[in-house]
């Protein structure tokens, strides 16, 4: 029984050859012609899909992105004590990295727009989860490179690790001088790399390809200084996974705050702003009828520390003069992008308001001025008068007998505010 399941798991089988692995892998490690001008392609399409705060673009860019081979390589070369082989991946990899930042910053230096936006700012503080997909993603990456069917993981495995992204974020920190995001992002892509390489280095071993020398002191250098980087790496990603963790777990506190004192008690918010970064940390509200005393936004601030939200103050902007368009201000800000879902959206609901009647009396009318008149359907429907262009026209089709047609018509346009309304007499009962 043990024995079939070790067989069902059992990553040699439809591995392919040794020689053969490492010879794509070898291939794919140098940056020069074609590989170089893919490279530049791809970066400069990542960084319009950051600029524009497209995910379809960003993840075209990913697609295309030769970034894996050397990192690969370094890994395969680690473990197999290959060290002409390290040196042609770092060195190749070095290359990759200056080209890459070199050709965003170029672009995010001469690119119009410089506004900050999601796709971008989520690349600047990696945490231990980052480290967990780089890891993952590079075990996925070198089981399908060893296989004989090299199957989808591939492509899966270009966007999972998201090597470019974090390049493009830090060019872009570079052309505007914000050295936080540089040095965010540019960590992000470090974790990216070393850890799609330690994982390639595990699998190598794993895999038990052939060492280039066979020294025990040299495998345990290796190996220790493989150990004391992972630290290294991992012990900042905590911190900021950590601090990820405080934030929004004092964001959901600071808003069931808000929610229990006021909105439960029916006042009206017209601007929320909670700042975790701040020193101390701020919640600021502004009402939109409700103006409080000193002594009252005293008591809601020592109301904050029984509250969990210790080290946090208590704002309400209602006395300054300018606090209308402060809060403008700020509600532009944060709408500046509207998505073109939204904008089709709303150019959807307009159209339908041409169509829509919304009369809940009129049939009611109708039957107690004209009691005849049964079987009433209306709407407004598009009407071609010997032109390709449409004209919106509301039209009537009812059973019986009405008094007088023109009466009832008249009516109706003027109850309406319509033009020409149609009437349709169904014959057919």
């Amino acid at each position: 029984m043990f024995d079939s399941l070790f067989n069902f798991i059992n990553l040699h089988n439809g591995e392919e050859k040794k020689e053969k692995v490492l010879e794509n892998v070898i291939s794919n490690i140098s940056f020069r012609g074609s590989n170089l001008w893919i490279l530049a392609c791809a970066i400069i399409i990542a960084s319009i899909g950051l600029n524009v705060n497209s995910t379809a673009v960003i993840i075209g860019a990913m697609l295309i992105s030769p970034l894996m081979g050397p990192i690969v390589g370094a890994g395969f070369a680690l473990g197999t004590y290959n060290f002409p082989l390290l040196k042609k991946s770092i060195k190749n990899l070095l290359i990759a990295t200056i080209v890459s930042l070199t050709v965003s910053s170029f672009y995010f230096y001469l690119s119009p727009f410089k506004d900050v936006q999601s796709e971008l700012l989520s690349r600047t503080s990696p945490n231990i989860y980052d480290v967990m997909i780089a890891f993952f993603g590079g075990l996925v990456g070198i089981i399908a490179i060893t296989r004989v069917e090299k199957g989808n993981p591939i492509p899966g495995v270009a966007i999972a690790t998201a090597l470019m992204p974090p390049l493009c974020t830090a060019g872009f920190g570079l052309a505007t001088s914000n050295f936080s995001y540089f040095f965010g992002a540019f960590y992000l892509y470090i974790i990216n790399c070393f850890f799609i390489c330690i994982a390639t280095f595990f699998m190598v071993k794993y895999l038990k390809y052939p060492s280039v020398i066979i020294d025990k002191k040299y495998e345990k250098r290796i190996r220790y200084g493989i150990t004391t980087l992972i630290v290294v790496m991992i012990v900042p990603s905590f911190y900021l996974a950590y601090n990820l963790f405080n934030e929004k777990k004092f964001i959901k506190t600071a808003e069931q705050f808000i929610q229990k004192e006021f909105d439960n008690n029916g006042y009206t918010i017209i601007y929320k702003k909670i700042n975790y970064n701040s020193s101390p940390k701020s919640i600021d509200v502004a009402f939109l009828n409700k103006k409080f005393t000193a002594s009252e936004i005293a008591s809601y601030n020592k109301m904050l520390i029984s509250n969990g939200l210790a080290d946090t103050k208590f704002n309400v902007r209602q006395s300054s003069d300018n606090v209308k368009l402060e809060i403008l201000n700020e509600i532009n800000k944060s709408n500046v992008n509207i998505s073109t879902k939204d904008i089709a959206i709303s150019k959807l609901r307009q159209e339908l308001d041409d169509y829509k009647i919304s009369d809940s009396t009129l049939l009611q009318e109708i039957k107690a001025i004209y009691p005849s008149v049964n079987n009433i359907s209306y709407g407004k429907v598009e009407e071609y008068p010997k032109t390709d262009s449409a004209k919106l026209r509301f039209v009537l089709l009812y059973s019986g007998k009405t008094p007088d047609k023109a009466q009832f018509k008249n009516w109706l346009e003027i109850r309406l505010h319509e033009k020409n309304v149609k009437l349709i007499e169904d014959s057919e009962e």
